[in-house]
């Protein structure tokens, strides 16, 4: 089966909208989000919206939870804890407790789903090998999905081998049919490897294969909505660099 993975949403619907686009013309049967769907965008609401529409497994991420009020604003940055302040204000009641029902950890079959990581599904950012490798002894699945990073990566460790890893552009495509892994799709609302495209992956679970994909959106929008709800202005600029 394939599964489109899309992770890092951050209210920015003008992003989202155009890789669920993307993905409706691909033979993708599900649709799994990784969390963070709202953040330090300007459209939390119809994120939201088109998250309970289109994902068939949904996470909670570290944004999620602050806007819902189980994490506190002071373990953000400035910018971060501006953003979910002004989204508790703005987001739709139905929303909010749609977001709180959520978990930052889950399983899609035989795969693994953490917004951060196996070990700490809400914090961690696995971007060493190191870490990586620490996740992997604490997983129970041989694939496991996180975000939370923004940056699209893979990472594997092969029978008596050490972990490694690299990052990955669009059209990257791997064979996981052997290995034990870690996949990050990237952000679809915020990238910051380098690339403005949104971010996501295609995960085939009966040929175990991976493919990151890139997604063109309209990131002058993103950034003028951005600018029109107040928000600091360092969001909307970092969209076009994809940093």
């Amino acid at each position: 089966m394939q599964v489109a993975i899309v992770s890092d949403i951050h209210g920015n619907r003008h992003a989202f909208e155009a890789v669920l686009a993307d993905i409706a013309r691909t033979g993708a049967r599900e649709v799994w989000c990784l969390g963070d769907i709202v953040g330090y965008g300007a459209d939390p609401n119809d994120c939201c919206a088109l998250a309970r529409e289109h994902a068939t497994l949904c996470l909670s991420g570290n944004h999620d939870l602050a806007v819902t009020g189980d994490l506190s604003l002071d373990e953000f940055s400035r910018g971060a804890a501006l953003a979910a302040r002004w989204t508790q204000e703005v987001i739709d009641p139905d929303h909010r407790d749609w977001l709180a029902s959520l978990s930052p950890k889950g399983v899609g079959g035989e795969v693994g789903l953490y917004h951060a990581s196996p070990r700490d599904p809400v914090w961690e950012y696995v971007l060493s090998a190191l870490l990586a490798e620490l996740c992997l002894d604490a997983a129970d699945q041989r694939i496991c999905l996180v975000g939370h990073s923004h940056v699209a990566l893979s990472f594997v460790r092969r029978d008596g081998e050490p972990a490694t890893g690299e990052p990955r552009r669009g059209d990257d495509e791997l064979d996981l049919a052997g290995g034990e892994w870690i996949l990050n799709p990237g952000s679809v609302g915020q990238p910051r490897d380098g690339d403005a495209r949104a971010a996501w992956l295609m995960l085939d679970t009966t040929s175990w294969t991976g493919s990151w994909r890139r997604t063109e959106y309209d990131i002058a929008g993103a950034g003028a909505a951005i600018r029109a709800a107040r928000l600091p202005d360092s969001l909307a600029e970092r969209l076009e660099y994809g940093q």
